[in-house]
């Protein structure tokens, strides 16, 4: 009975936390016709005409571009994040330089609102000819992951012992060669988990995207707003509901099959024997 009830509130919670997405996907298979006979969440003649609307692509739309977009600087964003990261959380966890003032600065500086930095960022990308490029878009997003994967890179070397290190060291190993064949190693799930919240952070980020992008490094999250008249006549909603599914379906799918890893990681070192 107990186990019936547990499963009946897990149920009712998770409709409620995936029911905009149920009703995105829902309206994304309506045609024009139906959405304005059938606004609820059933689907009566499903259609695909929404999904082929957009992935035609126009002079002023296209889909695919806003993708490869997406992906080319959440990968630039979030390989150099942890490229940066782990050295620095090297230094951090074993030298404890910085432990003090440059990893709470570090983490503080995420939660300021990032609206802060438009203007300056904005005039500086402009002198640097950065504009619109996907390197420029690229190196905000390194900025934008770096804090996170400083955390848990940090947290993930202090979990392993230094005797470690000291026994590399007696070996004749430098500094470089620990935290290369050592430590990385070791901090691969960790290393993994920072790669996908990177990755999922910074394929969602829209506020750097549509101040620093105007054409050639659209991301799909600006892009996306794009096909929301793309018909003309108003707001086209199943046009609209179908490239929102078709942009949250590569970070969805990424969390999906990583899934094991995140949580074994986030869950390493909780319980010492």
């Amino acid at each position: 009975m107990i186990n019936a009830l547990r499963w009946i509130v897990f149920a009712i919670a998770a409709l409620a936390m995936n029911f905009p997405i149920l009703v995105t996907f829902s309206t994304s298979l309506k045609s024009a016709r139906e959405l304005s006979t059938n606004p609820g969440l059933w689907v009566y003649a499903p259609t695909l005409e929404n999904y082929a609307t957009v992935f035609t692509v126009s002079d002023r739309l296209n889909i695919f571009l806003y993708l490869m977009n997406s992906i080319a600087v959440a990968a630039l964003g979030t390989l150099l994040a942890v490229a940066l990261a782990l050295p620095a959380a090297y230094a951090i966890a074993r030298g404890k330089l910085g432990e003090r003032t440059l990893l709470p600065l570090t983490i503080n500086l995420r939660a300021v609102p990032l609206i802060i930095f438009a203007i300056p960022l904005y005039m500086m990308f402009q002198w640097l000819s950065l504009l619109d490029t996907r390197l420029g878009l690229g190196l905000i997003l390194t900025i934008v992951n770096l804090p996170l994967a400083l955390v848990i890179l940090v947290n993930a070397i202090r979990d392993l012992p230094g005797e470690l290190d000291e026994a590399a060291l007696m070996d004749g190993a430098t500094r470089f060669q620990i935290l290369a064949k050592v430590i990385a190693p070791l901090c691969r799930p960790a290393i993994v988990t920072s790669l996908i919240f990177g990755f999922i952070t910074a394929w969602n980020e829209f506020l750097f995207g549509l101040m620093l992008t105007t054409s050639k490094a659209v991301p799909i999250t600006v892009g996306a707003s794009f096909f929301f008249a793309a018909s003309g006549g108003g707001v086209q909603w199943g046009v609209a509901s179908a490239v929102m599914i078709v942009g949250a379906l590569p970070p969805v799918l990424l969390g999906l099959i990583m899934y094991r890893q995140i949580s074994g990681s986030m869950t390493a070192g909780a319980v010492k024997g």
